[in-house]
Parts: structure tokens; sequence; C-alpha cells
């Protein structure tokens, strides 16, 4: 198949002022459209995180659920998904979280997983990093031990990773600049 990370990146569309002016959105749909494109993304988180022995694949919504799913079914373990506040229709473990302007919550179930379990966070972009950061929070309620966070997309110069800091942290795409 002969996929390179290259031709990940190049696959990636670019779309300048969205979801507002100066923001440029790194749009993946034009890279899971292609089956060996995200089966090639997917076999390189696979390869990162299988030597850890992952319980459960976190992911956040909406399309870190693309590639939790995938990763979790390669990995033979079960899936979580961390929702928006009131999305889960069962108890749940909720974590405010700064965004530029205000605040946000995410949910996970109470029983998502048993306590101590090896999990591992997946999201498609990691950019200031506060969604992965709450998610951190999230699953302090169950005493997870987090083996590492994987994205597709990383904006580098957002240094969202300074949020992780302590965390195995992987990308498989980084962007070290907006105008990159």
């Amino acid at each position: 198949m002969n996929v390179t990370i290259q031709d990940l990146k190049a696959a990636i569309r670019s779309v300048p002022d969205f979801p507002k002016p100066g923001i440029v959105f790194r749009d993946i749909t034009t890279l899971i459209k292609e089956g060996r494109l995200f089966r090639a993304a997917v076999d390189a988180l696979c390869e990162w995180c299988r030597p850890k022995g992952v319980d459960a694949v976190v992911c956040m919504e909406s399309r870190g659920f693309i590639f939790g799913a995938a990763i979790a079914y390669r990995l033979g373990a079960g899936i979580v998904p961390v929702r928006k506040k009131g999305k889960l229709p069962y108890e749940t473990y909720s974590v405010e979280y700064e965004l530029e302007y205000g605040t946000d919550a995410l949910e996970m179930h109470r029983d998502a997983f048993p306590r101590g379990s090896k999990v591992l966070i997946v999201d498609d972009l990691l950019a200031t990093g506060g969604t992965a950061a709450a998610t951190t929070r999230l699953l302090d309620n169950l005493d997870a031990r987090v083996l590492g966070i994987g994205f597709i997309v990383e904006l580098s110069f957002l240094k969202g990773r300074e949020k992780l800091s302590g965390y195995d942290v992987f990308s498989l795409i980084k962007y070290e600049s907006e105008a990159e």
C-alpha cells in the first residue's frame, strides 16, 4: 500500500476563514473518504499503541469517534465515547473546561470501564489541548491508566502538548504554522 505521512498530509483540505475569519480549518474528510488513506492512518496509530496493551479506547465527539472506533476494533478493545453535556443517557461524570471565549463541558458514563483500566485517548486533532486535557480529568474519576493520547493532526504552533505534559502524546501529521 505504501502510503507516506506526506500522502496523508496532502489529502487534508485546508479551508481558510472557517469557522471564523483568520482560522485555517484542517478538514480530514478528504483523507477519510479514501479507503487506502483512512486505513493507513488507522494502521499508523495502531502501530504506535498496539504494544501498550489497551483495554479501552476513549474518543471525543465527533471526528474522534471515527478513528477511535476503528482503532478499538483493530486492537480488540472497548470504545468509550466522551460527549458534550447532556448527550449521554445514563449516569455520567462531567468536567468543565475553558474555551477561547467561555467554557464547555464533557461527559462520560460512570460505568464506562472498570477502575484502573488501561486506556488510550484518540481524537482527530490536537490544537490548544483543552479537550484532551479535560478528557484526562474525566478519566481520573475511574482511576484510568492513560497509556497514551493519539491524534491524526497536530497544530503544534498552538502548543496543545503543553496541556498534556506527562502523557505519551503521538500525532501523525504536524502543522508547524497556520500558513503551512
